[in-house]
């Protein structure tokens, strides 16, 4: 399960891009283009969290099975949605 920790910017973009092996051009576009939207510092610098990493990865896995930027989106919202969807259903069933 995800904590208030796991969203907390640590890694610099330098470190975040080895860690991911992806090129930090790639980082950015990404975040361009709404992948992902890592923390910035005071002075502007992108900060990467655990799960920012993690959306990374998942991006590097989605490419490599041929999806375009657009396709990955798609795929990341939908995640997204049936992990809060799941939530609350976890929720209501704790209810009964």
């Amino acid at each position: 399960m995800a904590t208030q920790k796991d969203s907390e910017g640590v890694y610099s973009i330098s470190v975040t891009a080895k860690m991911v092996g992806m090129g930090q051009q790639n980082l950015r576009q990404y975040e361009n283009r709404g992948l992902l939207e890592p923390e910035r510092t005071a002075g502007g610098t992108r900060i990467y969290s655990v799960r920012d990493v993690a959306v990374l990865r998942r991006i590097g896995e989605l490419l490599s099975e041929g999806l375009n930027l657009a396709g990955i989106r798609m795929v990341l919202q939908l995640e997204a949605s049936n992990r809060q969807l799941r939530r609350e259903l976890d929720r209501l069933k704790d209810q009964d």
